[in-house]
């Protein structure tokens, strides 16, 4: 049977020659959307980079699709979602430029420290200014990897050769874990502090917008370097810049920019500060790797086989779809809401079924894995799905058990989600009622009835008057609507628990009003 393969964007040749092996190709670059609507429906698979936006539109124009390949590690400019629905695996190539990004951040490290760019602009005027610049040696420096992926590791690798302690944040990084690569984890707080050199190699999420600011900056080394090769928008520019400018950071070296191309950037104007064009993948290996990986993917899959770095999940079998939905939707509810409530890297993840969950043994996996994608889905910008959750957490040292028991607690049936981290543990359990209603029945020891959807506060509380009136109260006065509330307790006068169904996102700034309240243990809020 003949294949029909659209490349809509530049491609190496490498993957090219691979594709034609075995499809037809047609290398179509530069399309509109409507000229991709217009002729998607005669190929059975889509190979782009960044340059294409494959819309619900295109995907649901594409009649025969079976595959959309990303030559690259981010799928942001795939309507993942819709693919799914269609039936289409969408695949990625997330290793291709690990090596190309890392090494790009090591020369930019060393560019910086020994002064190379303006070194050489200086020599080709005619000067010979020698003096001017003087540079350090990477020595016995300490390198904070803010990110400890494959390039945060592959990052610290090399500079472990160059003789350098390396400390390193990540949230699913265990202490035990960063040890096994000689590397010593921190919070972020200490690392900023303690660090000679700070990279960072971290998704762009709420939590690592501008996590480099003003305020953190001032808690670095005075001459401190710092190296962004990861995602613009990590670091606050204009405060980099007043930093670079007043000489509390000696320099900066960045490859990422909020905006691209960047325009008017207040880094420009600084000689201690290197800036390339976003170049960290930008190598021939780089491209021919990428190339390669998902031309092979596109015929494994038009063969009947699997990609091997899948980023959507695949359809439920249509027999099984109704009853084991409400399943997946409340196991995955349940992880996001235990990943916003822990504190500590997580080193296990346990999942109980209980009840009429007990004969679904053959189909529980599913429901596993999308617990795991609810607690990595906040964190981690790579796309997590019931395909590469069990990998992800594995990469990341959290182990996964899954276990049965009879003991549902009177309930039809039941999923009790433990996470053990550093510093604790903490148990969801959660219930579907008639076809569809899913529940979270329990947070610890605290009973109620929580419909796993929209914005949410959670607070622990002493269980005394004048406790829950000021602590709503804040929100009121914040003009933070509250759509529902409930509290538990075990004893009366012990610790008790609160939710709040609110109807907006709460700020940090009001969050900390709320934990000010005599009476208040914790406060957290988090978004289902």
């Amino acid at each position: 049977m003949n294949y029909n393969v659209l490349v809509s964007d530049p491609l190496a040749e490498e993957g090219i020659e691979i594709l034609r092996q075995f499809c037809t190709v047609d290398e179509k670059i530069g399309l509109s959307e409507d000229e991709l609507v217009a002729i998607i429906g005669e190929y059975d698979a889509l190979i782009v980079r960044s340059g294409t936006e494959v819309t619900a539109r295109v995907i649901e124009a594409a009649s025969k699709m079976k595959y959309i390949g990303r030559a690259g590690a981010g799928v942001d400019n795939i309507d993942t979602d819709a693919a799914t629905r269609k039936g289409i695996i969408v695949a990625n190539a997330p290793e291709g430029n690990t090596l190309a990004a890392t090494e790009h951040t090591m020369a930019m490290m060393l560019s910086l420290a020994r002064r190379i760019p303006s070194a050489n602009v200086s020599l080709k005027k005619g000067e010979w200014k020698r003096s001017r610049f003087i540079g350090v040696e990477m020595n016995e420096k300490t390198l904070g990897v803010v990110g400890f992926g494959r390039i945060g590791r592959e990052v610290a690798k090399r500079a472990q050769s160059f003789n350098m302690r390396v400390v390193a944040y990540d949230p699913f990084i265990t202490p035990e874990r960063g040890a096994q690569f000689g590397v010593e984890m921190m919070t972020v707080e200490d690392l900023f502090k303690v660090a000679d050199v700070i990279t960072v190699h971290t998704p762009l999420i709420k939590e690592t917008t501008h996590l480099i600011n003003t305020d953190s900056i001032a808690t670095m080394k005075d001459g401190v370097r710092i190296i962004n090769c990861a995602r613009g928008g990590i670091i606050d520019e204009n405060a980099l810049a007043a930093a670079v400018a007043s000489g509390k950071v000696a320099g900066a070296a960045i490859d990422v920019f909020e905006e691209e191309p960047p325009t008017n950037s207040p880094l420009f104007d600084l000689d201690n500060v290197i800036v390339t064009p976003h170049l960290g993948a930008s190598t021939v290996e780089a491209q021919k790797n990428v190339a390669e990986s998902i031309a092979h993917q596109c015929i494994d899959v038009l063969k009947g086989g699997a990609a091997k770095y899948v980023v959507n999940a695949p359809m439920i079998p249509p027999e099984l779809q109704e009853t084991i939905e409400p399943y997946a939707r409340l196991a995955e509810k349940m992880g996001r809401l235990a990943s916003q409530v822990v504190d500590g890297a997580i080193t296990k993840v346990e999942v109980t079924y209980a009840g009429d969950l007990i004969d679904m043994r053959q189909n529980l996996k599913m429901v596993t894995r999308m617990a795991i994608k609810g607690i990595l889905d906040p964190i981690l910008q790579m796309p997590i799905n019931i395909v590469n959750a069990e990998f992800v957490a594995r990469e990341r040292g959290i182990a996964v058990a899954e276990t049965t028991t009879e003991e549902s607690h009177g309930f039809k049936n039941l999923i009790s989600l433990t996470i053990r981290t550093t510093k604790g543990e903490e148990t969801i359990s959660g219930s579907v009622f008639g076809k569809n209603r899913v529940r979270i029945v329990a947070i610890g020891e605290f009973t109620m009835d929580l419909i796993p959807a929209g914005s949410i506060v959670i607070s622990h509380h002493i269980d005394k008057p004048g406790v829950i009136g000021p602590t709503a109260t804040v929100l009121g006065r914040n003009n933070i609507n509250i759509g529902g509330m409930q509290v538990g307790r075990v004893k009366a006068g012990d610790e008790a628990i609160m939710v709040l169904n609110v109807d907006s996102e709460v700020p940090d700034a009001v969050m900390e009003e709320m934990r000010s309240v005599p009476g208040i243990i914790s406060a957290t809020f988090a978004t289902l």
